[in-house]
């Protein structure tokens, strides 16, 4: 894999744990496993990692910096060295500066966990690429929701969200692919 690698691990935080507990229906419940051996195989062979986190500035939200949901999951915890940006729009890009942190390290490939496929993942997938980068999406490493206002079952929103990503935006792949190449 190349040195211009990152691994970016969007929004892996404790409300997608409560979520995932109180029953909701969900996809992919061996991501949070698979993002730990991806930040280690990432931090092992010297490729950064990179993290996303959603802060909500209603004191009410789950996402708020003081509610017990927006602390990382184990899986996404930081290292010291490691970089945090912490977002208010569903693109990692909109209203943080990676775009800047990325090019200034020479990183053009980023490969993307984390959650949800249907928002932040799809919304930053698609940024990424329209300003240049090359991107790799992990679906296994992605974890999705249902959306019952809409009546939609979490499967199905992966699904075609993944199929859209992978139609034009980016390399949709399984994590052991991720890890052979590493």
């Amino acid at each position: 894999m190349d040195s211009d690698t990152a691994l970016l691990i969007i929004d892996m935080q404790r409300e997608m744990q409560h979520r995932i507990d109180a029953g909701r229906s969900h996809v992919n419940p061996d991501a949070p496993a698979i993002i730990a051996a991806l930040a280690y195989a990432f931090r092992y062979a010297r490729r950064p990692v990179i993290h996303v986190r959603h802060a909500e500035a209603d004191p009410a939200s789950p996402l708020h910096p003081d509610a017990p949901g927006y602390p990382p999951m184990a899986c996404a915890v930081e290292r010291p060295d490691e970089a945090v940006f912490v977002k208010r729009s569903s693109s990692a890009f909109a209203t943080t500066a990676l775009e800047a942190h990325l090019r200034e390290r020479g990183i053009t490939h980023i490969h993307v966990v984390g959650a949800v496929a249907g928002f932040c993942v799809n919304s930053t997938v698609r940024a990424a690429s329209d300003l240049g980068f090359r991107v790799t999406v992990v679906r296994d490493g992605v974890i999705g929701f249902d959306l019952p206002s809409a009546g939609l079952d979490a499967g199905v929103i992966f699904d075609v969200t993944m199929g859209l990503l992978a139609a034009d935006f980016a390399e949709v792949v399984d994590g052991e692919a991720v890890l052979a190449r590493l």
